[in-house]
């Protein structure tokens, strides 16, 4: 398979699902479903999406600049032994590439972080996993707008829906959802712009030239996102690489966060989509918000409303739209 059908990902981010769109590319040779190609899929799915809690865990226990820079060196940490042995360790990059790379870094691991971050310190988890399942649909308008690809009702019928649900569940909710309204309608439009960075990953990851995977790209735009958050935090973080209040789960929080989210789920994610046809890997996108959703409740105990389901419906059902979108996208590859 070629290197722009395998999906980047910043662990939502990066990490983030901003994968579903470049699916719509992926060739047909993908053949295997096996039972370990499912799992892989699955498991890194569901990876992805426990980012979306965990920003709000970590960014409730840590100075965002300092947390982001931990995040992209754990991450980093984890992704290197897989890039050593199992790709051509940057030997097929082409010099243009780097500037792809750190725009990619730029805006989909540096600007995506700390807006994820600053907004759910604002917002609740079941905001930002609803707000967060609308990706695909955005990332699907951004390439209408910046690669003139084609319109059709799934794409619009998508972010409508999108829309729709989160309007629902910011509009609708009940008094007891997080701070007050324009807190809450502030982080909400913060998410919003992460998921805009998050697109603009996937969007730029065109521009890469098919002798760098999708691992080495990753690796790349962390080291650089790392460096730049040190600079971010010495700058305007009070507390810059103060852990003397940290508690254990915080700890265990932004570990997780940066191993689990930025650093296997890609590289689970990326062996099963190798292997997998593209309908199964479409499909098992919708496990991500389904995820995050999900840890929301449980993670940051936060009570379940039936406005809730009716938002996260409507987006979800976006979402649906999207999978069956790339699945024709990929059978027509």
């Amino acid at each position: 398979m070629s290197r722009k059908g395998m999906a980047l990902a910043t662990g939502p981010e990066p990490q983030r699902a901003s994968m579903v769109d470049s699916l719509s590319t992926m060739a047909n040779q993908n053949t295997s479903s096996s039972p370990a190609t499912i799992a892989q899929l699955l498991c890194g799915m569901a990876l992805f999406g426990t980012a979306t809690p965990l920003s709000k865990i970590v960014g409730e226990h840590f100075s965002i600049f300092t947390a982001s820079c931990l995040r992209m060196a754990i991450a980093s940490i984890v992704l290197a032994p897989f890039v050593w042995f199992a790709t051509d360790r940057f030997a097929k990059v082409q010099r243009s590439d780097w500037g792809v790379i750190a725009a990619i870094s730029a805006f989909g691991m540096v600007g995506f972080t700390a807006t994820m971050l600053y907004g759910m310190q604002l917002t609740t988890g079941v905001i930002g996993s609803t707000i967060m399942s609308a990706t695909p649909a955005v990332t699907a308008i951004g390439a209408v707008v910046f690669f003139g690809a084609a319109m059709n009702w799934r794409k619009a019928g998508a972010l409508a829906l999108g829309v729709g649900g989160i309007a629902v569940i910011n509009l609708f909710r009940g008094s007891g959802d997080g701070q007050g309204g324009d807190a809450l309608l502030l982080g909400a439009a913060l998410v919003g712009a992460a998921i805009c960075m998050e697109a603009a990953y996937t969007l730029l990851s065109r521009k890469l030239s098919d002798g760098i995977s999708s691992l080495e790209t990753t690796l790349a735009a962390s080291i650089m996102a790392a460096i730049l958050f040190v600079v971010l935090a010495l700058m305007f973080d009070s507390r810059p690489f103060d852990f003397s209040e940290a508690t254990g789960f915080g700890l265990g929080a932004l570990a997780f966060w940066g191993a689990a989210t930025g650093g296997l789920a890609p590289v689970i994610w990326y062996n099963g989509v190798r292997k997998a046809p593209g309908a199964l890997t479409a499909g098992a996108m919708a496990i991500m918000p389904l995820s995050a959703l999900a840890l929301s409740y449980l993670l940051l105990g936060e009570a379940f409303r039936w406005i809730h389901l009716a938002g996260f419906g409507l987006v979800f059902a976006g979402l649906v739209l999207m999978i069956v979108e790339n699945v024709r996208g990929a059978k027509q590859g």
